[in-house]
């Protein structure tokens, strides 16, 4: 069972590559170069992350959370808020639509 969120946000949810791009990057005064490095990837794939053309796995969220202190969980979870909201925008109307089912 779950509670019912009925107030829902009005705004998509910001996504980890601006978290990327406006916090962490400047805060830690890395360049898109030095947190590919750091993390072990190619420059392509922070680029992608950060012009929020990707999303973040759950490999890149072990990486992030190791890197900067914080915890995978974090890096995922702010994934998930973003890929919610998209897939709820983008069903919305379907998903209406749905007679929810009550316990006999």
């Amino acid at each position: 069972m779950s509670i019912e969120n009925k107030g829902g946000m009005k705004r998509r949810p910001t996504h980890p590559g601006e978290m990327l791009r406006e916090d962490f990057l400047p805060d830690f005064e890395l360049t898109v170069s030095g947190l590919a490095a750091a993390v072990g990837v190619s420059r392509q794939s922070i680029n992608e992350r950060l012009r929020e053309r990707r999303g973040v796995s759950p490999e890149m969220a072990l990486r992030l959370g190791r890197l900067f202190g914080n915890s995978p969980e974090f890096w995922l979870n702010a994934q998930r808020a973003v890929d919610l909201w998209d897939a709820a925008k983008s069903i919305e109307n379907d998903v209406v639509r749905i007679e929810p089912l009550s316990a006999a």
